[in-house]
């Protein structure tokens, strides 16, 4: 695919990729660790223009010209975003729920009745959803850490959220549990199988047969969890991700 057919690289500056009507902007990033300049494309992100600490921009850009094809056979596959605005659609615990706002209503965010009730001026609406669900997360996972915790006889040093993509979950070997806020959009039985993994890396920080016996005394839906996640886990990404701009 020529360049111009369907994606068109703007150099800026800030420089960003012209597709289908849409304004994709260029993430780029500078890593001392980075041997080569490397492309990506990422579920949040967009495209993503890794450059080693001494290369140019003016290379990088070149790197990306060279890749313009393989970008563009995989732009499509991002999938469509979502971001938190009034009427906006969005799972909670695998429930579907829509973004209310509720200007005169006192209070800040709550769910009720299949809604997300956002009180307040709607210029503040996405970053008091994005507040509320990370919280909420916080306090969901807290519940099945403990309680799992509590089972296995094991403890944790604290729980931290994140907004990974390369994984759900972690466990450090200071015994922190670190988890993505978007196990809220999970159905219960898929999120609690995550914080299940996790807590039982307190007691094996590994994968051998023992750690998966464990983990299945303690969630034994594992496989249905893990197919839920194959089929639907990438879908999660969508929300909360403002969209591209267009020209």
């Amino acid at each position: 695919m020529a360049e111009g057919d369907t994606l068109k690289l703007v150099a800026g500056p800030p420089p960003y990729l012209a597709h289908q009507g849409r304004k994709i902007s260029i993430d780029i990033r500078r890593s001392p660790r980075a041997a080569r300049i490397k492309l990506r494309i990422d579920p949040r992100h967009g495209v993503v223009l890794m450059l080693p600490k001494r290369a140019s921009l003016t290379a990088g850009l070149a790197f990306l010209r060279q890749e313009i094809g393989w970008i563009a056979s995989n732009i499509n596959k991002l999938p469509e975003t979502i971001p938190f605005r009034d009427g906006a659609m969005m799972p909670l615990l695998g429930r579907p729920h829509r973004i209310t706002h509720v200007p005169d209503q006192r209070g800040l965010v709550w769910a009720e009745d299949g809604h997300i009730y956002v009180a307040g001026r709607e210029e503040h609406l996405p970053r008091r959803v994005k507040d509320w669900t990370r919280k909420m997360a916080k306090t969901e996972i807290g519940v099945w850490a403990a309680d799992y915790a509590q089972k296995i006889d094991v403890r944790y040093s604290g729980i931290t959220l994140r907004d990974q993509v390369s994984r759900w979950g972690s466990c450090s070997s200071t015994g922190r549990l670190n988890f993505s806020w978007r196990l809220l959009l999970m159905p219960e039985e898929v999120m609690s199988y995550i914080v299940a993994h996790e807590v039982a890396h307190l007691r094996h920080m590994n994968h051998s047969s023992t750690f998966w016996s464990l983990v299945q005394d303690m969630h034994p839906s594992v496989e249905a969890a893990k197919k839920w996640l194959k089929i639907n886990g990438a879908d999660l990404h969508k929300y909360g991700i403002e969209q591209p701009e267009r020209v």
